[in-house]
């Protein structure tokens, strides 16, 4: 009887760590990538960072609209949000991106196992 409550609050708890990675990738690409030049804007990285928020705000929506294809998402959104938690760990300067992206994946991962 707990596991629906349980699987609400890991979905609300997903759709927000979504949501937050996908405003902090935005921005950063927006603003510190553009700013910063260099191997911030090298166009692997900046599609990786515009990938990572259209995913993760992808997810939220299906989440949000409980679409039977969510978890499946989910997991690809987790994947995406490690490649680019990597990515910006290696480029460096780039911390509030790798936190986010990192505690979305984890999220999204959470949610891919979770039985529908």
């Amino acid at each position: 009887m707990h596991q629906p409550a349980l699987t609400e609050h890991a979905m609300q708890a997903c759709i927000e760590a979504c949501s937050h990675c996908h405003q902090i990738c935005l921005h950063t690409a927006m603003n510190h990538c553009l700013k910063a030049g260099g191997k911030h804007v090298k166009a692997k990285h900046f599609r990786l960072l515009m990938n990572c928020a259209e995913i993760c705000q992808l997810s939220a929506n299906f989440q949000l609209g409980s679409s039977v294809f969510q978890h499946r998402l989910c997991a690809i959104c987790a994947e995406v949000c490690e490649a680019c938690a990597t990515d910006c760990e290696e480029i460096g300067d780039m911390d509030e991106c790798v936190q986010a992206c990192r505690e979305c994946a984890e999220s999204c991962r959470q949610m891919a196992a979770v039985e529908h």
